[in-house]
C-alpha cells in the first residue's frame, strides 16, 4: 500500500528518529511512505485568522499533491498533523477562505479539500490495524510499563481532528498493548506541557512538564512515549528522569528494526 508522506522540518534535523523509525516500521508493515516532493514547512501552528493565507499554502500544496496521486496524506509530527488537518478542514468548510487560497494557488489549480489526512497512529489503527501490528512483533515489550503522552495537538480541536476522545483517548494505549507492553493510564496524559510558551514563560512550561512527569511516574510508568518533537524536548529539558522516546522508536524496537548500538 502506498501513501503520501509529509515529514515536516523538525523530522529532518532534531527529530530524525521520529522519521527514521516511522519509515522502517512502515516498510515492515507493508506501507510505502512516499515523501512528497518539494514540500515546505507546514507553518508550525494553525492560525485561526481567515485572512491569514500565506502560511497555509504549503499545507494546501501537500494536500493537493497527495490528492492528485489518489493517496491519503500521512503525517507523524503532532504539530504538522494539526496544521494540515485544520487547513484541510478549512478548505472543506470555509468557502471564503478556500476562494482566497485557490486564488493564490494560481497555475497550480484549485484544491477543494478532497484528500484524506491520517496521523501515523491513525494509519496503524484504521488502515493497517493493530491486530496486524501485533502479529508483526518480533521483540515483545512484555513487562514494560509505558505511559502515552498525547499533549494538546493530536486531539484538539476535536471537531476537526476526530482522532479520539479528547478527554479519555485510547489510541496510544491500544498501540502500546499491541506491542506487548503495559499501558499506564494517568490523569495528565492529554494536558499541555507548555511547549509553545517554553521561551516566553519558561517557569510555567517547567511546572507543566514536571507535573506530567510526576503524574506518569506515580501511576507506575517506566517510560513515556510521544508523537510531538516539542513535547519530547520540553519534557526532557525540564527534568524527566525516565526515558521519553518517540512512539515510532518503540514500534521499531518491537518490530526488530531499531538501530543497534553500532548504528546499523
Amino acid at each position: 500500500m502506498k501513501v503520501s508522506y509529509f515529514p515536516g522540518c523538525t523530522l529532518k534535523n532534531k527529530a530524525r528518529d521520529l522519521d527514521l523509525y516511522a519509515r522502517r516500521a512502515a516498510e515492515v508493515l507493508g506501507v510505502a511512505l512516499e515523501e512528497i516532493e518539494n514540500w515546505q514547512c507546514c507553518g508550525g501552528v494553525f492560525t485561526t485568522a481567515n485572512d491569514e493565507v500565506a502560511t497555509k499554502l504549503s499545507s494546501v500544496r501537500a494536500l493537493k499533491d497527495a490528492g492528485e496521486k489518489g493517496q491519503p496524506l500521512v503525517t507523524v509530527c503532532s504539530a504538522c498533523h494539526n496544521v494540515i488537518k485544520q487547513t484541510n478542514h478549512a478548505m472543506q468548510t470555509n468557502a471564503a477562505f478556500a476562494d482566497k487560497v485557490n486564488r493564490y494557488m494560481g497555475a497550480d489549480g484549485p484544491y477543494c479539500g478532497e484528500t484524506e489526512v491520517y496521523h501515523y497512529l491513525e494509519m496503524l489503527r484504521d488502515i493497517v490495524g493493530f491486530d496486524k501490528v501485533k502479529q508483526a512483533v518480533v521483540n515483545s515489550l512484555a513487562g514494560k510499563k509505558i505511559a502515552a503522552y498525547y499533549g494538546c495537538l493530536l486531539l484538539r480541536p476535536n471537531t476537526v481532528m476526530h482522532m479520539d476522545d479528547p478527554e479519555n483517548p485510547t489510541i496510544m494505549e491500544d498501540f502500546i498493548r499491541a506491542l506487548g507492553a503495559e499501558a499506564i493510564v494517568y490523569a495528565k496524559r492529554n494536558e499541555c506541557c507548555g511547549g509553545y510558551i517554553s521561551v516566553e514563560c519558561p517557569d510555567t512550561a517547567r511546572k507543566n512538564s514536571e507535573a506530567i512527569i510526576r503524574n506518569a511516574k506515580a501511576a507506575g510508568a517506566e517510560m513515556i512515549i510521544t508523537a510531538c518533537p516539542l513535547c519530547k524536548y520540553n519534557l526532557v529539558k525540564n527534568g524527566a528522569d525516565i526515558p521519553v522516546v518517540y512512539f515510532t522508536e518503540l514500534l521499531a524496537e518491537a518490530l526488530g528494526v531499531k538501530e543497534d548500538t553500532n548504528g546499523n
